[in-house]
């Protein structure tokens, strides 16, 4: 989410006063930030050298937390996709302070005015991080796949590597229209549509959720605008899903592990995004799957752009399975159609490192080291409680851009269409801008358009409430 500075600067202690109340905290002990100035100097170096491939990464402008780092080779049934991880576990030792500081904060935790870093920045954007031109100690995967697209062989180990080049997502689309972009971009934008179509293949959703942002437009009025990500970006996370995916076949073979699972959608929240979605005029005919219309939604346009940030919620459910033996009962994530786990993130996720920890292990024959053992049945509670912090953090930052670019209509009336009803209120979709909120009042009419006044705005508290006009 992107606000204006002024915006920003405006609510400051409001995004404190959340962030305390939710026991997100910026600063780290004194003990943690020592322990990792000093094995940031010592990290655990493997023996295997593999500095010779010629590694780039991708991500956002600016970035500095770079967890992976690809490079891709034509073979002669296929490809062969390097994808390095970096390896925390080189800098974080189990039962030490920046180990215990990680499992209590458990993500790294976004706001328009800053970031709350999972590791000291020491690691997570120097010694540990990806950054070109630096050796590091990386989880190295290599993946065959075959001239389709479908992995074939899996393979991980630790290794120093060293990435070429940091690339941003406006910089390799660029590259790649103007036809100027090098093998090893033209491979991911080639590899990328493959893995693209065996995603539909296996019913998975594509999800390319817009960026929602605030900008003064020509009217001098402020409005909620969405960005849709570039197509290299969706390239880029097959990468990391097919990464996602050979670390669950592996661990569900090894028989010990941990998968992030997603039940379906509750049909209850399908219709009421679909609700959403005929209120906005983007078709939905009866009887078709919510995952072929969602994944045909071009965010490029508004009103499916807004229909694919509210499809969000059809991934609520998602949890950490730990098994130790027998695999889980369910062991699918719905919208990967597939097994899947969370192992390409480690400076920002806190399960990934262990994830990794497994398959090294299961992959070399050897047995899973014990400190990696014995936190699985502990991670999907912390993991849990880490999400829902973040999430908490996330809707506060998207009511704040809803409430900062409604404040000045106050008063006015609204077109609308209810979208979910409760005892003494309801939840309406506006037209324009593309806004779900709260309508107080009983009997609201499910499904129908109506008309709306915004009786009230509490920019501190981010929050809009509407009546019927």
């Amino acid at each position: 989410m992107s606000l204006p500075e002024a915006v920003v600067a405006g609510v400051a202690p409001s995004w404190d006063e959340l962030r305390s109340r939710l026991g997100v905290t910026g600063d780290f002990p004194p003990e943690v930030a020592a322990e990792a100035d000093a094995v940031a100097r010592a990290p655990r170096w493997p023996d295997l050298d593999r500095t010779d491939i010629p590694l780039l990464t991708v991500d956002p402008e600016g970035s500095r937390d770079l967890d992976q780092a690809l490079a891709i080779e034509r073979g002669p049934a296929g490809y062969r996709v390097h994808y390095a991880i970096a390896d925390v576990a080189a800098f974080v030792t189990a039962g030490g302070a920046v180990d215990a500081e990680a499992h209590r904060r458990g993500v790294t935790v976004y706001a328009p005015d800053r970031n709350v870093a999972l590791h000291p920045e020491v690691l997570s954007t120097g010694a540990a991080s990806l950054l070109p031109g630096q050796d590091r100690p990386a989880l190295l995967w290599t993946m065959d796949l075959d001239a389709g697209g479908e992995l074939v062989r899996t393979d991980v180990r630790r290794a120093r590597v060293r990435s070429r080049r940091q690339y941003a997502y406006p910089e390799v689309q660029g590259l790649l229209g103007s036809g100027t972009a090098g093998e090893d971009l033209r491979l991911l934008a080639e590899v990328g549509r493959l893995r693209q179509a065996r995603a539909a293949d296996r019913g998975a959703v594509h999800l390319p959720t817009p960026e929602q942002e605030v900008a003064a437009g020509a009217d001098g009025r402020l409005h909620l605008l969405f960005r849709a990500p570039l197509p290299c970006e969706a390239w880029n996370a097959e990468i990391s899903l097919l990464t996602g995916m050979a670390a669950a076949r592996t661990m569900l073979a090894g028989g010990v592990g941990l998968l992030r699972t997603l039940p379906p959608p509750v049909p209850d929240e399908v219709a009421s995004v679909r609700r959403s979605a005929l209120a906005l005029g983007v078709p939905w005919p009866d009887g078709v799957p919510y995952a072929q219309v969602i994944s045909a939604l071009d965010p490029d346009q508004p009103a499916a752009a807004a229909v694919l940030t509210f499809a969000a919620r059809l991934l609520r459910g998602a949890a950490y399975a730990a098994f130790d033996g027998a695999p889980p009962a369910q062991p699918l994530h719905s919208a990967v159609a597939a097994p899947y786990a969370h192992c390409t993130a480690p400076l920002r996720r806190l399960a990934d490192r262990y994830v990794g920890e497994v398959c090294v292990a299961l992959v070399a024959g050897r047995d899973v080291p014990q400190w990696a053992r014995d936190a699985l049945p502990l991670l999907p509670a912390e993991m849990a409680g880490a999400a829902h912090r973040a999430q908490a953090v996330e809707r506060a930052v998207v009511d704040l851009a809803e409430a900062v670019v409604l404040a000045p209509r106050a008063g006015e009336t609204f077109e609308a269409v209810v979208v979910e009803i409760g005892e003494s209120h309801g939840v309406i979709q506006l037209r324009e801008p593309a806004v779900r909120a709260r309508c107080d009042g009983p009997r609201l009419p499910l499904g129908r358009p109506v008309r709306v006044v915004l009786a009230s705005v509490d920019l501190a508290a981010g929050k809009v409430g509407f009546r019927l006009a």
